[in-house]
């Protein structure tokens, strides 16, 4: 949401603090609908212009009526300059280690690949991965700007998780799926079940549990004690 500035600042901080993925470029961005309070737009321009790193999408902010629609379907021709070989999309309450996914990432295809905290229903080991975050392939990125059978259904309208993967689904697509499980998991009520191999955890809803998070990843390393703040480069 546009007016939650301290989370951002907290995930660009996230982030920047992580070592580099090596052999890979990783962009991240954080992604609105049309800004419309005149004080969230304003204080938003300022970020962009800040850090270059905020895209703003035509349509209403939303979770769960066609926000990650938009933004998939944009993606192909927003950054069609510098393609990549994949997209994913992640919520703000979501530790990302990115080397960790890029390791994983690797060694996979770069085409007709889905992947994430894959949800099993229907008898089906993983119709859908869950919004905590998931990747796709810049090819299944490219098929969604053009799939007019998504709107003709009034399929962006739903739980965003549930419905990419009703999309890829119906299509055939994302047909190399790939579930990161238990790598990728939410944060329990007494933030003890973190794992040193994680590529996400998810529900990091207050500043208590990000900085768990931020201890247990050795991001405050060496730097918590006062003296030690006072002597930093």
């Amino acid at each position: 949401m546009p007016n939650r500035r301290e989370r951002r600042d907290i995930v660009r901080m996230a982030y920047a603090l992580q070592p580099p993925a090596a052999r890979a470029r990783v962009d991240v961005r954080f992604v609105f609908c049309s800004v419309t309070d005149p004080v969230d737009a304003a204080l938003v321009a300022v970020e962009a212009r800040r850090h270059g790193d905020v895209v703003v999408l035509d349509c209403a902010e939303n979770m769960n009526d066609g926000k990650t629609y938009a933004y998939l379907s944009s993606a192909p021709r927003l950054f069609a300059a510098a393609p990549y070989d994949y997209v994913m999309k992640t919520d703000d309450d979501t530790y990302l280690r990115v080397a960790a996914l890029a390791d994983e990432l690797r060694g996979k295809p770069r085409e007709d690949v889905y992947l994430g905290y894959g949800y099993a229903m229907g008898g089906q080991p993983m119709p859908f991965m869950h919004g905590m975050g998931y990747v796709v392939s810049w090819d299944v990125a490219s098929w969604v700007a053009g799939a007019d059978e998504i709107l003709a259904r009034n399929d962006t309208l739903g739980p965003e998780d549930l419905m990419v993967g009703k999309w890829l689904n119906l299509a055939g697509r994302g047909r190399n799926r790939y579930d990161l499980k238990p790598r990728m998991y939410d944060l329990n009520w007494d933030m003890d079940n973190f794992r040193p191999d994680t590529v996400a955890v998810h529900m990091l809803k207050d500043n208590r549990r990000w900085a768990a998070a931020s201890r247990y990843f050795n991001v405050t390393a060496g730097i918590e004690r006062p003296s030690d703040l006072h002597h930093l480069p």
